[in-house]
């Protein structure tokens, strides 16, 4: 009943409600209808490619006769299993994609054959958290579920680790080669988890997959049961071969498959491989699957191509940024010309926070010939920043339709790319769809010519200061960027740069000898637990000069866990570990609270004139001693300090916050203050012309209007 007043009176899709209700009614209701299933479940988890790999397996099993249920819209919480299975008769096989967090609330009702484990990278930190609440959380589904066979990505360590902490059965599979492919930032991978010594790789194929291994103990990649080799990866689709290892049914170890599929993007390897690795297990043949893979088609916006009125149109999602780096990669091998548009929200399914963009290599997109870039959804403002310190010119638009009234002006050899994320994609799509089944093309926008992506009118032409250059030092940038904090050192620099400043950025990795005499302005931004452990512990040689530095001016900025590591106690849970003792800071939880502080803040503070605008997303107080006194008042949001509502720490030329986003992306105000303190403690003429802060300052009126200032 609740299905069919959702899809006919209200025209709502019915993939959650009726579930929702029938969980509320009998907790156990996905264990009862679980029972129709004759062979039994598949789950599919992971950060990216969950929908396409759990629609391509439940095709494949349809192409070999076999009868599925399948939440195929991507309904992935428990109630989207309960729905989808409340709704079926009986079938032989259940797939589901299942959420990462909520595959504890299903598996162990579902009890299933398979789960297919397809990566962990950063996402959504704001709602998720770190990394190793995930592995957790799917680590304690399997141990419910012994008899399930863990199928997984061994290429990822995230992935490995939790094959390592479980009883269950497992399938490696991975690549047996490196990938000619943009890598991107390795984020939250570079450690070991058994014994945080930082990892060794022989290759990577993009992000932090790869072959690793740690020097120090045994965690390393399994041995691979099934890996892709051979790979081809290009704009006209792709190519490997399967190799099966030795198992206990005695496979030779030679080729058993070759996969070709009209795909683009290196991780579509990873996505068939699995596919294949499941597709096998449960005894389908070569010729199905492959079939099957060369005429996959979701028709929901990943990897969908669309012609509107003879311009080729790709739509994909993207959601982090190993997604946005992987399409990029497809960007960059486009041999005609380009429009690059990128849509993003922040609404719940995307996650609130999006200083994840500054972890985005669009600098590749610089100076790219005939490149046309578009912004647009909700977060229109901050990807325009962004890309404008990635040295892009990129363009607002309202909505797709306008984007393609600026194709429409272009000539049509320029191939579009729509890049968007969650919330964003569905409107996007509808009106790619709708434009091209319309008669007339779209009316074209004036004013598009073909161009280039490179830096625009932001520039400024005078030089302010000449000779030696400012020297910044981005302590430990392998531990320390979890919110995008890298950026302001992108920030900072771009500013030097664009006054024709001589500006000179080095980073400090873990493990390098910090010389804080050769510097103007450290940076230290935040980090998981353990990397911040790690960086801490490496810091702690060096207080004495970091102290010193200090004492005489040296400019500082530190974000979040960076200023807690200059303080003199922080805790992980109810573990105290020592600070530098630079500050007189203590940081830890607050008293009765168990909730982490998440959402958009607003700093007055008297160093500049506009509120300053970001992002916190912190689990901890500070207390401050009488040395120190509060970066400012907070007019929205929580802060950090205990006792009362201000938020972060001045202390001579250090500025510490709790304030992502990066904190100087929307207040250049504040980032110019820095480059000011820099230059007067050279004993340089402090005068800093002014420069076009005209998209930095709409981005901060935008949040400022929402958080109604």
């Amino acid at each position: 009943m609740s299905s069919a007043a959702l899809r006919h009176i209200f025209r709502r899709p019915a993939g959650n409600f009726p579930g929702k209700l029938a969980l509320y009614i009998d907790p156990s209701i996905i264990a009862s209808t679980a029972s129709k299933l004759e062979h039994g479940s598949i789950c599919v988890v992971g950060t990216n490619g969950k929908t396409t790999v759990t629609n391509m397996l439940a095709d494949c099993l349809v192409a070999a006769g076999q009868r599925v249920v399948c939440n195929r819209s991507g309904a992935n919480l428990n109630s989207g299993v309960a729905t989808s299975l409340l709704a079926s008769r009986a079938a032989d096989w259940g797939v589901f994609e299942c959420d990462e967090l909520w595959l504890v609330k299903i598996l162990p009702y579902l009890q299933s054959r398979y789960v297919v484990l397809l990566n962990l990278f950063p996402d959504q930190l704001d709602r998720v958290g770190e990394i190793d609440r995930i592995q957790e959380s799917i680590i304690d589904a399997l141990k419910q579920s012994p008899e399930t066979t863990l199928v997984y990505n061994a290429d990822d360590p995230h992935c490995e680790i939790i094959a390592r902490s479980i009883s269950n059965a497992t399938i490696p599979f991975g690549v047996s080669e490196g990938l000619d492919t943009l890598q991107g930032a390795a984020v939250d991978a570079q450690m070991c988890q058994q014994c945080d010594t930082m990892l060794n790789y022989d290759y990577r194929t993009y992000s932090q997959l790869g072959a690793f291994s740690c020097p120090a103990c045994d965690f390393s990649r399994a041995h691979l049961r099934f890996m892709a080799r051979n790979c081809e990866v290009g704009l006209g689709g792709l190519k490997f071969d399967v190799i099966a290892a030795s198992d206990e049914e005695a496979i030779a170890g030679g080729v058993v498959a070759t996969i070709e599929a009209p795909y683009s993007g290196t991780y579509m390897v990873y996505n068939l491989l699995a596919v294949y690795t499941v597709g096998y297990s449960v005894g389908l043949s070569n010729n199905v699957m492959q079939l099957t893979m060369k005429s996959f088609d979701q028709h929901n916006g990943r990897l969908e191509h669309l012609d509107i009125h003879g311009r080729s149109v790709l739509l994909n999602l993207a959601k982090n940024p190993t997604g946005f780096n992987q399409n990029l990669g497809l960007v960059l091998q486009e041999t005609e010309p380009v429009v690059a548009s990128f849509f993003v929200n922040d609404m719940e399914g995307d996650g609130h926070d999006v200083s994840w963009i500054w972890d985005v290599d669009f600098e590749a997109l610089a100076g790219r010939a005939n490149t046309q870039v578009f912004v647009g959804g909700m977060r229109a403002n901050d990807l325009q920043v962004r890309l404008k310190y990635a040295g892009v010119d990129a363009r607002i638009v309202e909505d797709a339709n306008e984007l393609m009234r600026h194709v429409a002006a272009l000539p049509n050899e320029y191939k579009t790319f729509v890049i968007a994320n969650y919330t964003s994609l569905p409107a996007v799509r509808e009106a790619c769809v709708k434009m091209a089944e319309e008669a007339e093309a779209p009316e074209p926008f004036e004013g598009s010519e073909p161009g280039q992506a490179t830096q625009g009118a932001w520039q400024a032409a005078a030089a302010s200061v000449e000779g030696e250059p400012v020297r910044i030092m981005l302590l430990y940038p392998d531990l320390l960027d979890q919110g995008g904090d890298v950026g302001n050192v992108v920030v900072l620099a771009k500013r030097c740069e664009w006054r024709g400043m001589p500006v000179q950025v080095s980073s400090v990795l873990c493990g390098d000898m910090p010389d804080f005499s050769q510097t103007d302005i450290v940076v230290l931004g935040d980090g998981f637990d353990r990397q911040q452990r790690l960086a801490c512990e490496s810091l702690l040689p060096y207080k004495e000069a970091f102290a010193r530095y200090v004492e005489e001016s040296g400019v500082v900025l530190a974000i979040d866990g960076g200023l807690q590591i200059l303080g003199t106690t922080w805790y992980i849970d109810e573990e105290a570990l020592e600070g530098l003792g630079i500050i007189g800071l203590e940081s830890g939880r607050a008293e009765g609270k168990t909730d982490r502080i998440v959402g958009e803040i607003a700093v007055q503070t008297e160093l500049v004139k506009r509120p300053v605008i970001g992002f916190e997303n912190h689990a901890g107080v500070t207390v401050l001693s009488e040395t120190l006194k509060p970066f400012g008042s907070v007019l929205k949001g929580t802060g950090n300090n205990e006792g009362d509502a201000t938020e972060g720490i001045l202390y001579k030329n250090i500025l510490g916050t709790y304030v992502h986003g990066p904190l100087l992306a929307k207040n250049p105000e504040l980032a110019d203050w820095i480059l000011s303190r820099a230059l007067e403690r050279k004993g340089a003429a402090v005068h800093l012309e002014p420069l076009d802060d005209a998209a930095e300052i709409a981005a901060n009126d935008f949040m400022r209007d929402r958080l109604k200032l």
